[in-house]
């Protein structure tokens, strides 16, 4: 084919030569789903310092259930697992398991030595507390699935 025959075909088709390097479709998988997780991690630097507590402890919690066949990558989740684990965060968050301060949530003031740290609050106050980290964990679920899905089709 001669260079004039070349330049009717790529008029008339519009298609524009590509060199052999692009040609795969998942060569930029990898850079996207990389800008997603650094967009995602400037946004969560804006969450107010408690809340970025709370985020932490999803993350920890997300990043052990992360295996295949895991309740996260099931088709439909059941909701009994999730509020089973939303209580375990939010056993963390609160203190009640020994893992975060307990004055994180109770305004903020430490015992003085000696003395014990104020009760939880009754379960009644808490659902704001609760029903933000189920918020937190669903969103998280949902964001790892989709990257699950992404990822795992190519190979």
């Amino acid at each position: 084919m001669d260079y004039n025959q070349e330049q009717f075909f790529r008029a008339q088709f519009d298609v524009p030569k590509m060199p052999f390097y692009m040609s795969y479709p998942m060569q930029n998988l990898y850079l996207t789903e990389m800008e997603y997780e650094k967009d995602m991690d400037r946004m969560k630097e804006l969450y107010p310092k408690e809340v970025g507590r709370i985020v932490e402890c999803v993350e920890d919690e997300c990043d052990r259930m992360e295996y295949e066949g895991s309740l996260m990558f099931d088709e439909y989740p059941d909701r009994l697992m999730i509020e089973m684990v939303v209580d375990r965060i939010q056993k963390k968050v609160t203190g009640e398991d020994g893992e975060l301060e307990a004055e994180q949530f109770h305004g903020g003031m430490q015992p003085p030595p000696g003395h014990r740290p104020p009760p939880p609050p009754p379960p009644g106050q808490n659902d704001h507390l609760r029903e933000l980290i189920g918020v937190i964990l669903n969103n998280e679920m949902y964001r790892r699935r989709c990257r699950h899905r992404r990822c795992r089709r190519w190979w």
